[in-house]
């Protein structure tokens, strides 16, 4: 921001609370949820979703297993209203859900609302009026606090009057002081009991204050200090169910919804991935899931994120971000080397340790949660840049294609698929950076290639001794060799050390099966010593494993030259 319009803004003034008790408490528990997607999440869309597209948003709530649905503003328009009737009218909503519709405390609105409603087993009346000393000042042309008062007071009236007229209707009442997060705590008090009075709430028969930060004014921990100063100084407050509907104007939605609930509020509102005005509504996928990370069950069942933001993505058309909690494209994507090697060793560990065990409490590096329990994949975790170290590399080549490289290797070839990332200037997809490992470091043929291979035991049966027969093809030149050793492998560098190739010894060799069938390639690496000092890994893969082991020796040996 431009330093000379700084003078312009003013701290948010804090809340005289200093015996506050919500930072000693913990989320133990979960809220009431309701969705607002298909209304306030609605209503923020560039293109807004048909009603076919609505109802199809509304099918995915009830399976995600909202028990309260916020359907639209009813009195505002016919579509509104035809959605709504629709989903009354075909029975289109579950025994254990009920429905919420917003309306203005405006007689012809909230009459209208109840022709629409009419029929519903159970419905959330939510009646809302601005009360901050902005809305009054601005919006209302300098309107008196006693008649933004009495506002409130006329629509919970009239919505008490209309309850009757629908007796086959359970109709709960909702108010909304619009604006709480920047309304003097005393005024919306004071508009708070008025409704409740209208009302007359009973511990059976609660009424829903919701207290909405309708733009996000100030840090998290101002928004607590206000719900827990509402909640110790409301009257009858176990006949009150407190809400909260944080926005995201600061970036801070979640966290002040969080400490909202250790504040006392009962009850969330928000919309799936955050969807909403401005920079949008609490993202009720992220809450939920910070809840089930730390073992807390919530009602509300995101294990299959990836459909559910499909259909998200598709109706809204809105994409959810790439690093969006939990279900961004790269929220479980590690890029950096030392992330990657973490991850697989944690990932490696867990699996010998959990066995048959699934409540071993999860601990991998990096991850807060198994990818797994939301439909993701381990797959997806690692992926190759210029920032990526040697135990992404060996992970994707693992994981993705069955090659499980010794660890001394890892550096080798880490460092020359990322210096080959960083030469693209790109990330390399996983099929890349096997064809890389092959052109690299597999069945390196030249200068010396091996084509064909014989082993013989010696006449005289000296016990653990065979002989390796070879042919060889050297600078273009084919040629036999022959050596003898205690394995193939150390027969066939006897058989190079008497053609004079003594520069070498072999210090390291390895080799199993290609994860991928039973007719699967056999893969072997070796490690050898150049005179110089200098240490290389070759790797040989061929269905015969005694071949795997001699074209992993002449790899290594080719890439001594």
């Amino acid at each position: 921001m431009n330093p000379d319009s700084l003078s312009k803004y003013r701290p948010f003034p804090t809340v005289n609370l200093a015996d506050r008790t919500w930072p000693d408490r913990v989320i133990d528990c979960a809220p009431e949820w309701c969705s607002v997607d298909l209304r306030d999440g609605n209503q923020a869309l560039p293109q807004p979703m048909s009603v076919e597209e609505k109802l199809e948003f509304f099918d995915l709530l009830v399976r995600v297993g909202f028990k309260q649905i916020e359907v639209g503003f009813p009195s505002a328009a016919d579509t509104e209203f035809h959605f709504l009737r629709r989903l009354i009218d075909e029975g289109r909503i579950p025994e254990d859900v009920t429905l919420q519709v917003l309306v203005q405390t405006r007689e012809h609105l909230i009459r209208r609302t109840f022709e629409a409603i009419d029929g519903c087993k159970r419905a959330i009346v939510h009646i809302y009026n601005s009360t901050s000393p902005l809305q009054r000042r601005v919006t209302f042309g300098d309107a008196s606090k006693e008649s933004i008062r009495d506002i409130a007071v006329e629509g919970a009236k009239l919505v008490k009057q209309l309850a009757p007229t629908l007796p086959d209707t359970e109709v709960l009442l909702q108010y909304s002081p619009e604006s709480f997060s920047d309304t003097e705590l005393d005024f919306a008090l004071e508009c708070c009991h008025a409704v409740m009075e209208v009302w007359e709430p009973r511990p059976d028969k609660k009424i829903i204050l919701n207290l909405p930060a309708t733009v996000e004014w100030a840090t998290p921990n101002v928004h607590a200090d206000q719900i827990e100063w509402m909640c110790r100084n409301l009257k009858n407050r176990e006949s009150a169910i407190i809400s909260l509907h944080t926005h995201n104007d600061r970036g801070t939605g979640v966290a002040a919804t969080e400490l909202g609930l250790m504040a006392g509020a009962d009850r969330v509102e928000g919309t799936l991935f955050g969807n909403g005005e401005r920079t949008g509504n609490l993202d009720i996928v992220t809450v939920a899931l910070n809840m089930n990370s730390h073992g807390i069950q919530t009602g509300l069942d995101f294990s299959n994120l990836q459909d559910l933001r499909a259909v998200y993505e598709r109706v809204t058309r809105l994409t959810v971000p790439e690093r969006q909690p939990y279900a961004g494209e790269l929220v479980f994507t590690a890029f950096s080397g030392s992330h990657q090697d973490a991850i697989k060793k944690g990932l490696d560990r867990r699996a010998k340790e959990v066995g048959n065990d699934v409540s071993l409490a999860w601990g991998v590096p990096y991850l807060t949660i198994d990818p797994q329990d939301i439909g993701r994949s381990y797959e997806a975790i690692i992926r190759i840049n210029s920032q990526s170290g040697k135990g992404g590399v060996a992970y994707v080549l693992d994981r993705e294609h069955g090659y499980d490289l010794p660890k001394t290797m890892h550096p080798q070839v880490g460092k020359r698929i990322y210096d080959m990332a960083d030469e693209q200037g790109r990330e390399l997809t996983a099929d890349e950076i096997r064809d890389a490992f092959f052109h690299e470091f597999v069945n390196v043929a030249k200068p010396m290639d091996v084509i064909d291979y014989e082993l013989l035991h010696p006449h005289d049966g000296e016990r653990g001794q065979v002989i390796c027969q070879a042919v060889i093809q050297l600078e273009g030149e084919r040629k036999k060799i022959e050596g003898t050793g205690n394995g193939p492998i150390n027969a066939f560098v006897h058989a190079l050390e008497n053609q004079d190739m003594k520069d070498f010894k072999v210090v390291d060799y390895r080799s199993h099966a290609v994860r991928g069938g039973s007719d699967s390639n056999a893969a072997a690496y070796v490690q050898v010593q150049h005179d110089d000092g200098r240490l290389l890994w070759g790797a040989g893969v061929d269905p015969s494993i005694e071949m795997a082991g001699l074209k992993a020796l002449v790899c290594s040996w080719n890439l001594l030259r």
